[in-house]
């Protein structure tokens, strides 16, 4: 089972990452989006969206430093295993706390909008469900730390790099908190799942939103139609038409 868990199941996620955008990027450009709901609402999307994004990127940080930067190196610039896991835990309970709460908005905005909730496919909801698991384990992981003296540093960061050098190092990773190794599931199944879902996005933002080609905007209502072709004709032909990048 160990052999399963903390070294085949971590391989297959890979695996299933990197290929699986290959094959999305090769076979549905088009679908490579974000699908976006914001002319549905907005409201809830602006207070939602930052927390979720930004906070996002504080517990990716944390984890970038906690993961592959090992122990020895930090102690090596004077930097303590106390003074760390005060400031991972403060760090950290701040970034998670603001992933939630932008979570929480969205999901709530996803089951009380209407329109929201008819567009939201099976691999959102799995995605959502994936995305909570793996934040109150995290959270959870975090807040009773707190006092506590175990150190993932030397368990769960170790195997996670020794799977790098295919050299997976299952006990340390079968040793660790039963809410380690559900947050690490959890995480792995995120990263199995990703290339199929509308978190492709993050591989296009910012640089494919500066590049991508101009859209022309033309109104279904009939009315404004007629207004716009009425325009048109006192408009001067040289005069382009209104665009924008910003989509």
């Amino acid at each position: 089972m160990n052999t399963v868990l903390w070294m085949t199941v971590p391989y297959v996620a890979f695996t299933s990452f990197l290929l699986g955008h290959v094959w999305r990027y090769r076979t549905d450009q088009f679908g490579w989006t974000t699908r976006s709901s914001q002319s549905y609402e907005s409201r809830l999307l602006r207070m939602g969206s930052p927390l979720f994004h930004f906070g996002l990127l504080g517990v990716f940080g944390g984890h970038v430093v906690g993961l592959l930067i090992p122990e020895s190196w930090t102690s090596a610039v004077g930097v303590s295993e106390f003074f760390y896991h005060v400031m991972a835990v403060t760090m950290g309970s701040l970034a998670g706390f603001a992933v939630v709460t932008g979570l929480g908005i969205l999901l709530y905005r996803r089951m009380t909008v209407p329109a929201v909730r008819q567009a939201t496919s099976r691999s959102d909801k799995l995605m959502y469900l994936l995305l909570v698991g793996a934040l109150v384990t995290g959270m959870l992981n975090t807040l009773t730390n707190v006092f506590a003296t175990y150190n993932y540093r030397e368990t769960v960061s170790p195997w996670f790099r020794s799977l790098f050098s295919l050299d997976p190092a299952m006990e340390l990773m079968a040793g660790a908190p039963w809410t380690f190794q559900v947050h690490v599931l959890i995480v792995l199944a995120l990263l199995g799942i990703w290339p199929y879902t509308r978190l492709v996005h993050m591989f296009s933002a910012p640089v494919g939103y500066l590049l991508r080609p101009y859209l022309v905007y033309r109104s279904r209502d009939p009315q404004k139609a007629f207004s716009n072709r009425y325009a048109r004709a006192w408009v001067a032909p040289e005069t382009p038409p209104v665009r924008s990048r910003w989509v």
